[in-house]
């Protein structure tokens, strides 16, 4: 693979990766009308919509899935999108978007603890040394402010989004190592399923809202450019890079997300808190070196 191309994937990943870490800024605007569930359905249903094309390409990868194929797709549906995605929207209504993309670095740790049972992938020295470096990083985001905006309420939805999506990576990877479908085919079915589940939630405990069109917009944007487009283009990244470059250009979203909370919500951080932010990326850092195969990536979108 020449140099060029190399530097192309990169560029490409980079962009990628700034656009999920802005839809973070859009999603904070959105909440401040759109009720969150119902928001988090809306991105997902509409991206499905426009996945759909490439499924139709690949009917016969859909047609050969057996029913345990799709046991495990609906399982990652209601994992990754339903509580994860629906976790990651409830969240950012109570905590700062800062805050929130700390808790959810810990999803890598989670990774690698679960995976040394479930998958018998026993964490190397170095992962153990990056777990200590994201403690460490995480006390002194923490420590100096205590308790972040959103408390008790938001801590616990942060939680519970980590968790998830903790086990939506584990169960990502089980169902990548099988071969059963493209990853473009296991994407669009288990964000269909988990829009569904989405919309059902939100329509049923919010009822249907009344959106202006700045909300229309956002939602638009973060479905096709931000969802649809940037998974596409991911995609072609990973068929240069490597597990571990993807991972590295991945990790920068911590503090994309940090910058771009500064600029467009008003989200302060100390300077304790900034080395504190630095620290994390460095120890999640440290813990996704461990050789993966390149479909097993779930970055945050």
């Amino acid at each position: 693979m020449g140099s060029s191309s190399r530097l192309r994937a990169i560029v490409l990943a980079l962009l990628v990766t700034f656009l999920w870490s802005t839809s973070w800024v859009l999603i904070k605007r959105g909440l401040t009308e759109i009720p969150p569930l119902t928001f988090a359905g809306l991105r997902y249903a509409i991206a499905f919509l426009f996945l759909l094309p490439a499924c139709w390409r690949r009917r016969a990868e859909v047609r050969a899935l057996s029913l345990r194929d799709w046991g495990q797709l609906l399982a990652l549906g209601l994992v990754f999108y339903a509580l994860t995605q629906g976790g990651q929207f409830l969240s950012l209504k109570y905590l700062d978007a800062i805050t929130f993309s700390l808790i959810l670095s810990f999803t890598p740790i989670l990774v690698a603890m679960t995976g040394a049972v479930s998958l018998r992938e026993k964490p190397t020295r170095l992962q153990w040394i990056g777990i200590a470096i994201t403690l460490s990083g995480v006390a002194l985001y923490f420590l100096p402010s205590g308790v972040p905006r959103g408390g008790a309420l938001g801590l616990l939805l942060a939680g519970i989004t980590v968790a998830a999506n903790a086990g939506a990576s584990i169960l990502g990877r089980a169902v990548n190592r099988r071969h059963a479908a493209s990853p473009i085919v296991v994407t669009a079915i288990s964000m269909g399923i988990g829009a569904v589940c989405l919309l059902s939630a939100g329509v049923g405990t919010r009822g249907l809202p009344h959106l202006g069109l700045a909300s229309w917009g956002i939602i638009l944007w973060l479905a096709v450019v931000n969802t649809a487009l940037a998974f596409t283009l991911w995609n072609i990244t990973l068929r240069t890079l490597s597990a571990t470059e993807s991972s590295v250009i991945n990790n920068t979203m911590l503090v994309q997300i940090a910058v771009l909370a500064w600029l467009f919500l008003g989200e302060t951080p100390s300077p304790v808190e900034i080395g504190g932010l630095l620290v994390v990326a460095l120890g999640t850092l440290l813990v996704q070196l461990r050789r993966q195969p390149r479909t097993n990536a779930l970055p945050r979108r």
